[in-house]
């Protein structure tokens, strides 16, 4: 695994999944989410126990594949497991990964707001919505909501902020020691804030409640959480 010295240089410009960051996104995410791997198996283990022949899984920024991968060792016959993600560059290491581990998954390059997604019964996106602007991001949960099946799911992850001001800095400042734990520099860690700021625009917990239950979602659980991030279960209505 390449690691990530992306932010050792000076900013040129914003954040993007680009083929830099590609290269080196496996390292940069399990060092920048706290417990990503953990919580990448909580989300697959919960898919399998659902999962039967015949259905269809979307995962929507599918990044470099390791969700669907993982997935497609515990799938029955007959499911078809599907990433989009809209970075080329992510879609062909995604695609690269998982002929070398035969892992049965298609990855497509598309842009998640405008594509068509087709039925699906399972949607995972694994922090994703946090890089959709606020006013696409309700468009974006009523389609992924149209699509699903009845008693359908939406799972996603979130980098969040926390409603008590207080809070929300001493968290941040927690957060800050943990990417210097993972052998991030000080000065890596200010330029890729500088990078994400108006880029990646996280909601607090209740917000995110209230954005996919006015897009049509029956319930909403939470069932992981450091800190600033949160990973929730959405149900579709019969």
């Amino acid at each position: 695994m390449k690691k990530d010295r992306v932010f050792e240089e000076p900013l040129t410009k914003r954040f993007e999944f680009d083929e830099k960051v590609a290269a080196v996104f496996d390292d940069m995410i399990e060092r920048s989410v706290p417990f990503y791997r953990h919580n990448l198996s909580l989300i697959v283990d919960l898919i399998a126990r659902r999962l039967e022949p015949g259905m269809r899984v979307l995962d929507l920024g599918s990044s470099t594949g390791a969700l669907l991968i993982e997935l497609a060792r515990r799938s029955p016959e007959g499911c078809e497991l599907v990433g989009i993600d809209n970075a080329p560059a992510m879609v062909e290491l995604a695609r690269k990964k998982a002929e070398a581990l035969g892992a049965a998954a298609t990855f497509l390059h598309e842009d998640i707001l405008r594509c068509d997604f087709g039925r699906a019964d399972i949607v995972v996106a694994s922090y994703t919505l946090q890089f959709i602007r606020p006013i696409e991001r309700p468009g974006l949960v009523r389609k992924i909501h149209d699509a699903l099946a009845p008693c359908g799911l939406f799972i996603f992850s979130e980098k969040v902020v926390m409603a008590q001001r207080w809070l929300d800095k001493q968290i941040v400042d927690i957060y800050h020691d943990y990417k210097k734990a993972q052998g991030y520099s000080e000065t890596e860690i200010m330029r890729k804030r500088e990078a994400l700021e108006n880029v990646l625009v996280p909601y607090t917990i209740e917000e995110n409640r209230r954005l996919v239950k006015g897009c049509g979602f029956r319930e909403v659980d939470t069932i992981f959480q450091w800190a600033n991030f949160a990973t929730f279960v959405a149900a579709k209505g019969a």
